[in-house]
């Protein structure tokens, strides 16, 4: 049995923008690229002083799709200068077949795919995923009981434990990273840093993970551990300038220190929190 792919592509897809921008996070920023961004998510993240996911139209009060496949082709001809695909979300892995049929127009096109993705879900293609942009969940991502959502909901027990439900499968995000072509990891630091023993943790179990999948050749867990730090861009908290501002110097100077890569977040610093930037 074929792996999943659209059949009608007149039909309305769960897609519910699409425009051209700049790629502003981690190890392709500034690329210009056609920006597809899927509705639904596994997720409910809220990073306190940070604010809610900078996408919660997708996420916390999921607005319904309104594109078609064929739109996304018209866009692509309209700037057949783009050869860059950001497909996000929410939660683009929930939908198999929209991201199995872009891995084959990406592939007739020769345009380099980044799936923006929390991990929660392992998913093959018939063309493997030039880069797994890979954000995981960490306990700062945890919505706080009792507090207002962007539109006045109320968060009760049952919107945590959605939360919690998929977050940090180690076990899906290693074999994600074996079945595509690359990654990087893009964890979400506060400026109070509390939660780095987390990403640390993350690092040594993922670790594991790919060095019993004999990932890239690679002979000893020193080797893999050494290749995964490397991956790493940590991405200040924030969903507009304010705090990103207050975050900025905190989280550069850790990456100074401990010896990872920083990540901007230079569509917020630019356009605050409009949309379709």
């Amino acid at each position: 049995m074929g792996l999943k792919r659209i059949e009608d592509y007149d039909k309305v897809l769960p897609v519910l923008e699409l425009y051209t921008a700049v790629q502003s996070e981690g190890s392709r920023q500034g690329y210009p690229t056609v920006v597809i961004r899927t509705t639904g998510c596994t997720h409910r993240c809220w990073f306190g002083e940070g604010g809610w996911c900078d996408s919660w139209q997708t996420s916390i009060h999921p607005e319904k799709g309104e594109y078609t496949f064929n739109k996304i082709i018209e866009m692509y001809d309209k700037h057949p200068y783009i050869k860059e695909m950001m497909l996000t979300g929410g939660s683009p892995t929930m939908h198999p077949a929209i991201v199995n049929e872009l891995t084959n127009f990406a592939k007739e096109r020769g345009i380099v795919i980044t799936i923006e993705t929390e991990g929660s879900h392992y998913l093959e293609t018939d063309y493997p995923i030039d880069l797994l942009s890979i954000s995981p969940k960490f306990s700062n991502s945890i919505p706080a009981l009792g507090i207002l959502t962007p539109q006045g909901k109320e968060v009760d027990e049952r919107m945590i434990k959605t939360h919690n439900r998929l977050r940090l499968n180690v076990d899906a995000i290693a074999q994600s990273i074996v079945y595509h072509k690359d990654f990087h990891l893009k964890p979400v630091i506060d400026k109070d840093l509390s939660m780095l023993p987390e990403v640390e943790q993350f690092i040594e179990d993922l670790t594991d993970a790919l060095f019993e999948r004999k990932y890239n050749s690679l002979e000893t867990r020193e080797e893999v551990f050494s290749y995964v730090k490397d991956k790493v861009w940590a991405m200040p908290a924030g969903d507009d300038r304010e705090p990103l501002f207050e975050s900025y110097p905190v989280v550069m100077n850790m990456c100074r220190d401990r010896g990872y890569k920083f990540t901007g977040r230079a569509h917020i610093i630019a356009f605050s929190k409009q949309r379709y930037v």
